[in-house]
């Protein structure tokens, strides 16, 4: 339980636990409601108002305290151990990455890859379910190869609070189809090595800066 200037937010870790690891076509868990619905009402609107494409360090965004909390649990011990368990892999020395995205356009969603300087990659989906990912826009397909959006093993919608891990490698292709509007997620990332963490977030909070000159002007 994560715990920001007095919220409390409990996370599901019993189903993260529970749910086996799927295999097709990479390794990979899928926790629907792992934010459960009352929590996930008070932190999406606990979100900051973010309507430019990208990703967003988290300590870049002014997030209310619901929002917060889970930023904080996002990065913190339980969640780090649960998935060092499921993927039998050592993640003490692991640094993080955590970053927020709210805004998708028709320049997102291509497929491929996550950099080789993420070791794993954990995906929050934070928004309200029906309309657009109702019909399938928008929602993240774990594909075959790097060719074909429509041959996919798992789609997995972009709604109430679902939680996505998988460790990277050179075959975990990802994409989704066509979404332009709001699309609220928090990515977090086991990095390789301190640098090449600190390498990530520089890159992101440069493109951040540049985003709030664009807002400012």
């Amino acid at each position: 339980m994560a715990r920001v200037r007095g919220y409390h937010i409990r996370l599901d870790y019993a189903a993260l636990r529970a749910t086996a690891v799927a295999t097709d076509p990479f390794a990979h868990v899928v926790v629907p409601n792992f934010v459960p619905p009352a929590t996930l009402r008070a932190v999406l609107a606990d979100m900051p108002p973010l309507k430019k494409r990208g990703s967003f360090p988290a300590d870049a965004v002014r997030p209310g305290p619901a929002a917060a909390a889970l930023m904080e649990a996002m990065e913190g011990p339980d969640l780090r151990q649960a998935i060092a368990e499921k993927f039998d892999l050592d993640l003490t020395r692991s640094p993080t990455m955590l970053t927020v995205r709210g805004w998708t356009t028709d320049r997102d969603g291509h497929i491929h890859t996550d950099s080789t300087a993420k070791r794993v990659t954990v995906l929050l989906y934070l928004n309200p379910e029906g309309g657009a990912f109702g019909a399938h826009e928008g929602c993240l397909r774990l594909v075959r190869g790097p060719h074909d959006l429509e041959d996919y093993a798992v789609e997995v919608p972009p709604v109430n609070g679902t939680l996505l891990v998988f460790p990277n490698s050179p075959t975990s292709w990802h994409g989704h189809r066509t979404f332009e509007g709001q699309r609220y997620s928090m990515q977090l990332n086991y990095m390789t090595t301190g640098r090449k963490a600190r390498s990530e977030l520089r890159r992101h909070r440069l493109s951040a800066f540049l985003k709030q000159l664009t807002w400012a002007a």
